[in-house]
């Protein structure tokens, strides 16, 4: 049996208690500017650090905003609105990032744990020779599903139109200052209600799978016979059925409808290979770890092998959808699906851009030798880049919508990071310890024990 070591527990809480910190430390500094004189202020400020006129602006403004009605120009009494639109505008995107901030990273390690599951039914419902050593990993990290989930829905119902712009009061009301008619048509979907009613089944369904399948593979430990192997089997064929479509729906809820004005039918697939990738990468990486320390013997370069192909394989498969689903709509340029990739070459250059070399070119270029993909360092490092890389497409996924041009990974980001890593860490190395880390009497250990690619 597994025993989780008090260096990383004390480790896993550290991450946990600096991250607290740090988030707390966010949402206070976000709310310091909770006036129109602070963000003025801010907004001066910047400009001025970078050589520009609007310090003097924002002091013309102030002055226009006194006797605007004693000019005889409309014109300027319209850009001191405009101005009064912009200055709302940013104070909301300061007051959204640490939300956006938190819900990023929740739903990050949320997916890694999903994507896991959903691999981890792949195996047993294909019936996998190569895999079963690591399944115990497996159902470790897929602990880690329902309290990632209830995390991601907790910070949606309380970030509220912090994230999700169509829970604003009066989006769907005609006649309403924050009206919006796209909104309005699809509030058949998108409403509060629906939203979490969705969110619990979704999640529901994914943990129950977890849940027998976990008590079947134990129960298997000390069966007579192959009937908890069979159950299994059975179960996880059903999972993967409600798995796709579920996936797919999670993914316009939870992501896609940061964006309600537009949507891409790739979409789910999409966060699929990303969570997909995301999740076999952890396995190699807790692999890897747990073998350093003395456990696992049984696992050896050929697993490794085999973990790192399916890396390289869907790293592939993610760029080949990020390309699909961009080429097209950036070829095709209908303006309210193409703006959408507008706002991220304007003001996200750097992450949306430099997440393909994460994602892709360092991949394949680090996995592409079959020597390399046994080297358990190479897969480590090249594993923590991947992890990055998705992390920066979630990113890419949710900041343009939520804070606008006012993104940054600063505290806010990486205090939320280190608080879901420390969880995670916590949760999937105590579920290690609940069970041994090799499966007992399941039909294919013997073969996957002396699997040799």
């Amino acid at each position: 049996m597994y025993t989780f070591s008090k260096k990383l527990k004390t480790f896993s809480i550290i991450l946990v208690v600096l991250g607290l910190l740090g988030v707390g430390y966010g949402f206070i500094d976000a709310h310091k500017y909770d006036t129109t004189e602070k963000v003025e202020a801010l907004l001066a400020t910047e400009e001025a650090h970078h050589g520009g006129g609007h310090g003097e602006e924002a002091v013309h403004h102030e002055e226009v905003s006194h006797d605007a009605h004693s000019v005889d120009s409309h014109g300027e009494e319209a850009h001191v609105d405009e101005h009064a639109k912009h200055v709302a505008h940013v104070m909301h995107a300061i007051h959204n990032r640490p939300w956006a901030a938190l819900y990023v990273a929740a739903f990050f390690f949320m997916m890694i744990a999903l994507g896991v599951l959903a691999f981890y039914a792949i195996q047993i419902a294909s019936q996998a020779g190569w895999s079963p050593v690591l399944f115990r990993v497996m159902e470790g990290i897929t602990s880690y599903l329902l309290p990632g989930g209830l995390i991601v829905l907790a910070i949606a119902f309380f970030a509220d139109s912090h994230l999700f712009i169509w829970l604003k009061e009066g989006m769907t009301v005609e006649g309403h200052e924050n009206y919006d008619k796209l909104v309005a048509g699809k509030s058949g979907w998108l409403n509060k209600t629906g939203f979490f009613i969705r969110g619990f089944i979704f999640l529901a369904g994914w943990v129950l799978y977890r849940h027998f399948s976990r008590k079947f593979s134990i129960a298997q430990d000390t069966a007579e016979d192959n009937s908890n192997f069979k159950k299994s089997f059975r179960i996880a064929a059903g999972f993967l059925v409600f798995f796709i479509y579920t996936e797919s729906m999670m993914s316009w809820d939870w992501i896609m409808s940061v964006d309600p004005h537009w949507f891409s039918t790739l979409f789910g697939w999409y966060v699929f290979a990303s969570m997909f990738v995301s999740g076999i990468t952890v396995i190699a990486l807790i692999s890897i770890y747990l073998k350093s320390r003395g456990h696992l013997e049984f696992v050896n370069e050929n697993h490794l092998h085999d973990v790192a192909k399916f890396m390289f394989a869907f790293s592939i498969f993610w760029t080949y959808l990020w390309f699909s689903q961009f080429m097209l709509i950036w070829y095709s340029n209908i303006p309210e699906e193409v703006t959408y990739f507008i706002t991220r070459f304007n003001d996200y250059k750097l992450p949306f851009l430099g997440m393909v070399v994460l994602n892709f070119v360092f991949p394949i270029l680090m996995l592409m030798n079959a020597d390399y993909k046994r080297i358990p360092w190479f897969v480590v490092m090249t594993g923590l880049v991947i992890l990055f890389g998705h992390y920066i497409d979630i990113f890419n996924m949710i900041m343009p919508a939520t804070v606008g041009d006012r993104w940054f990974i600063g505290i806010p980001e990486i205090s939320s990071i280190l608080l879901f890593a420390g969880l995670f860490i916590f949760v999937v190395f105590t579920a290690l310890t609940k069970a041994p880390l090799l499966v007992k009497r399941y039909p294919f250990r013997k073969e996957s024990e002396e699997f040799h690619y």
